[in-house]
């Protein structure tokens, strides 16, 4: 539906389901629906995590705390097999991560004309639900981490143990600094680049393939049939998809940390 209540263009519709409510032109435009989603659902994540850890119980749990219980194990496990350092943040942070990706990657189960047509209705012109089909917010994720793996690298190695091994490895010879030095930044600087694409990409197609489909209804009975098929059996493949993708966010962050707490 366009924000002006003109028929669209199959152009236009996707178009107008891929575009961000924001505020602000060039660098400074804030996408306000990204914002919004983002920081909704992470205090929705630590609402109920307090909630069922202040009402938890020894005795026979409930569904709710039986639940948390089951991720909390899942993430603590992770962390435990794939860290080889010490530090009580990386538990914590693991289990944020996990599950407020996967709660932004979420959003994307939806069906795609509802929150917008909703919004339309209030005046609101543009609406994305999902977060992490905003590049900008899958990058604020990886500069974050990206910031921790050179803090702790700083914090454990000191600053000339940081600089010995971005100049000394892999080619372990004073002459080999320079290229040293290229390929160590290179992969620094690769990691929460291919962290935040990684996310953005796969969740920007997942959410295109759903707009495309809904292009289907409305058309004809065989279309709009086959339509009803495609979006039920892609969003069945896509609970993995969400899953798996803040899945590996998270383990890339334990093994990206685990890296900078090692003392070589």
């Amino acid at each position: 539906m366009a924000a002006t209540g003109e028929a669209l263009t199959p152009q236009g519709y996707i178009q107008h389901h891929l575009t961000n409510l924001s505020v602000g032109e060039g660098f400074w435009t804030w996408h306000i629906d990204s914002l919004f989603f983002s920081v909704g659902l992470g205090v929705l994540f630590l609402w109920i995590f307090r909630s069922v850890g202040k009402k938890a119980t020894s005795g026979v749990p409930g569904k709710l705390q039986c639940f948390v219980e089951i991720i909390v194990e899942f993430v603590n496990n992770s962390v435990k097999e794939s860290f080889h350092g010490r530090n009580a943040l990386i538990a914590p942070l693991a289990l944020t991560i996990f599950v407020w990706v996967f709660m932004m990657n979420f959003m994307d189960m939806i069906p795609v004309d509802w929150l917008p047509h909703a919004a339309s209705l209030m005046g609101i012109p543009y609406l994305k639900a999902v977060p992490t089909t905003d590049v900008n917010i899958t990058f604020s994720l990886a500069i974050g981490v990206f910031v921790l793996i050179i803090f702790y690298s700083i914090k454990v190695k000191g600053v000339s143990g940081f600089v010995k091994e971005l100049t000394l490895q892999p080619f372990n010879h004073k002459a080999m600094i320079p290229v040293n030095l290229l390929l160590e930044t290179v992969t620094l600087i690769a990691k929460p680049i291919s962290l935040a694409l990684r996310l953005f990409g796969n969740l920007y197609a997942g959410e295109l393939i759903f707009i495309l489909i809904a292009l289907m209804y409305g058309t004809n009975l065989l279309l709009s049939t086959l339509g009803v098929t495609l979006q039920l059996g892609w969003l069945i493949f896509h609970i993995l998809v969400i899953t798996l993708q803040a899945f590996i966010f998270m383990m890339l962050t334990i093994v990206y940390l685990s890296m900078a707490h090692e003392d070589h």
